[in-house]
This record gives structure tokens, sequence and C-alpha cells, in this order.
């Protein structure tokens, strides 16, 4: 199956009737798409009671994709806030522990800083993650170029292969080694994850300060042509992958969610089981 959807569902406009309450906006996001990414878990290891909060909220086959707390991944400032890493993974462990439950994760995250990059150390610390995470599905992703050179591309992918991690595949600006290319591989033969970060060159390699940094990294639409391009590549992944899970993070200016419909348009998918849509008052539907 194709699973088309966003990174989070709090800033997707275009999808909710005007004046909706935040807290509403998951069972209405659920109602146009099947699968989610939830971001909030990066910036702070989330209470069980969120999570249990967002499956009642879902339908049941809906599906959440975790993102790995940031102090896992090497994102994090300064000291953790656990005694250990250990401690740190058993208590994101427990923290998703209701997706797990429920069937409804598809996988967690591992999404990688641009300077972490292909090296012994890297590697090692890579396989200390994926026994910390048991049996539970995980996704990998890069953002440093040294991972799919020539030299490294084969390597990298078999390592995954060999590890069982999900590839996390990008499409991103090509912007020096802070950014890797589409490689279009699946490396786990249940699942493959995309993620449209967009094309805006300057918009990611401005220096990372400030909310005016992140609002201009993830400006971009993506034309019909580029999206025939993807959905031509979903096609060949579908040979050899079972589930195709497909984010855009492109939303900076809102288009996120267009693209994401359009894409549904293009591949002629059609979604069972979506929740009820909620209709606005003044939108004429």
């Amino acid at each position: 199956m194709i699973y088309i959807g966003l990174t989070g569902w709090g800033d997707h406009d275009a999808l909710y009737p005007n004046g909706i309450a935040a807290g509403e906006k998951l069972k209405e996001y659920s109602a146009h798409f099947p699968a989610v990414e939830v971001d909030a878990s990066f910036y702070a290891v989330q209470p069980v009671r969120n999570a249990e909060k967002w499956v009642s909220e879902t339908p049941e086959s809906f599906k959440f994709i975790v993102k790995a707390y940031q102090g896992m991944t090497g994102h994090q400032r300064g000291d953790i806030p656990f005694d250990s890493k250990e401690e740190m993974f058993a208590a994101f462990l427990r923290s998703i522990e209701p997706y797990i439950r429920t069937g409804k994760l598809a996988m967690v995250l591992f999404q990688f800083p641009p300077w972490f990059d292909c090296k012994k150390e890297n590697v090692t610390y890579l396989r200390w993650c994926r026994e910390q995470m048991g049996d539970v599905p995980v996704a990998l992703e890069f953002r440093h170029q040294s991972w799919f050179t020539p030299e490294t591309r084969e390597k990298t992918l078999s390592f995954m292969r060999n590890e069982k991690w999900i590839h996390s595949i990008c499409d991103e600006p090509q912007a020096g080694s802070g950014s890797v290319p589409a490689v279009v591989k699946a490396t786990d033969s249940g699942k493959t994850l995309i993620r449209m970060h967009g094309r805006n060159v300057h918009g990611w390699t401005k220096p990372a300060k400030g909310e005016e940094w992140r609002e201009v990294r993830y400006l971009y639409r993506y034309n019909e042509n580029e999206l025939n391009q993807w959905a031509e590549f979903i096609e060949e992944l579908k040979e050899v992958t079972e589930d195709i899970f497909l984010l855009f993070n492109n939303n900076s200016g809102g288009d996120a969610a267009d693209n994401a419909k359009q894409m549904q348009k293009l591949m002629k998918i059609e979604y069972e089981g979506l929740a009820p849509r909620q209709l606005d008052l003044f939108s004429g539907e």
C-alpha cells in the first residue's frame, strides 16, 4: 500500500475548517490522509498520555511515523536530560508503547544531523541504536553526503539491509556535504519511507538561526513534472517493498498538503477507512 501523508498535523491550514481547535486537528487530518509523522517526539520524549490520545483519535488503519528524540540522534545541544543513553532509549520506548499496542506504529525515524558523517564510530553507534530498539521497525535518514558517495553508497545500503534499517529516501536540495542525493533503493521488503523536503537550495544552506531559517528552508512547491517523476520511482519501489510511506515536509508556505493531494490524484489513489470529515459552515461544501 502507498501511504501519503504530511510531517505533523498542526500547520496545514488548507485542511481545516475555520476556527477549529488545535486539539481537534488530528481527527480532521485523519479524514484526509492515512498516515502522519509525529515530530513533537523529536523535541522531547512525549508523555504516554499523548500517544494514548493520538491513537484514540485516529481510525483503526491509521499509521504513525514517530521521529526519534533528538538526544538519540545527536542533535541535542548540551547534556541529555537522562542519567544515561540507555535510560533515554528506555524512556522513548515506553513513550511509543500505545502506537505499538494498537498496531498503529509504522516505524520510528532516526534522522541524523549534517555532521553525522560516514566513519567507523558512527557506524558503531548505528548498530548500538538498532540493538536498543529491539524489534521496533526503524527508518534511517542521513544528512551527510559521505554515506552516498560512489565509494560508499552500496556499502551503506548493504549495511542498512543487514542491520534491518528501513531506508528513508530523501528528495531535498543538492547543496554540498550537508545534503544527500535521492537514492531510490529499498532496504526492507516490508516498508520504505520517502520524505519530500523541497528543493530550496538557498533555504537549505541558510544558517540555522531563529524561526526565519525554518520558514525559508522548506519553502518550496513541487510542480507536476517533479511529482510525476516520483510517481515513477514509487512504481519501481512497489516491486520490491510492500508498503511505501510518502511524507511531504515542504510546508513553509503551506504547500505540503496541496502537493500530497496532487500526488494522490496523479497516482489515482483513493483511501478507504479514513475518519469522517468536518465541514466548514461557510465553505459551501
